[in-house]
């Protein structure tokens, strides 16, 4: 068996511009707070340990109401302007070929998941989507990647990877027990990993 399990956001799909007007509509209903750039938004939350309630909305935890309207928001918002990355669709379609099991490990909630792969006509591709709502603890935990593995009867020495754009995803992967492979087209500008690769068909030269 051989298995591939993608990142979401800035991975597969550049959603940079949806969150961040999510975000903002939160400071500005709640907060009466000026819009942040898109640029600050993503790059907060790829980075880890940044408490993102105090960059986001100057509290210091996330307060009910901002992540009901925030979500809420989201929901309406987090297909509108949604894009595949260039190469994605064709790189899904070369691993059904050989017959490489596909699946999503997103820290976003799967709702979200599944309305945004929907979108982008995508959704069908994947065994399985599974967000941080299905888990106790999201990416850089294990428990994501290790759900979809045994789901698939893995076993060790059978080939699987992560690809993801994101330090969380590296970690994750290597606790798994499973190669982490770094997506430089995506939202982080990290580039400090052992496995690059700068556009989705090279995924493939993992499984030659």
């Amino acid at each position: 068996m051989k298995i591939v399990i993608f990142d979401m956001d800035g991975t597969l799909l550049d959603s940079a511009k949806d969150i961040t007007l999510s975000v903002n509509a939160v400071r500005k209903a709640n907060h009466k707070l000026d819009s942040l750039d898109e640029s600050f938004v993503i790059d907060a939350i790829n980075r880890e340990h940044r408490n993102l309630a105090e960059l986001f909305y100057g509290t210091q935890k996330y307060d009910k109401k901002d992540q009901k309207y925030f979500e809420e928001h989201y929901n309406e918002q987090c297909t509108q302007n949604v894009t595949l990355y260039e190469g994605i669709n064709e790189c899904l379609v070369k691993l059904r070929e050989k017959q490489i099991r596909v699946s999503v490990a997103t820290n976003a909630p799967t709702k979200f998941a599944r309305l945004m792969l929907e979108k982008c006509k995508i959704f069908e591709n994947f065994d399985f989507i599974i967000g941080a709502d299905r888990v106790a603890k999201a990416k850089p935990d294990k428990e994501m990647l290790e759900y979809i593995l045994n789901n698939y009867g893995y076993k060790a020495g059978q080939k699987a990877i992560m690809v993801g754009d994101n330090s969380k995803d590296m970690m994750a992967a290597k606790d798994a027990g499973i190669e982490g492979v770094f997506a430089t087209w995506g939202f982080s500008p990290q580039t400090d990993h052992t496995n690059l690769i700068s556009k989705p068909e090279e995924v493939l030269n993992y499984f030659n």
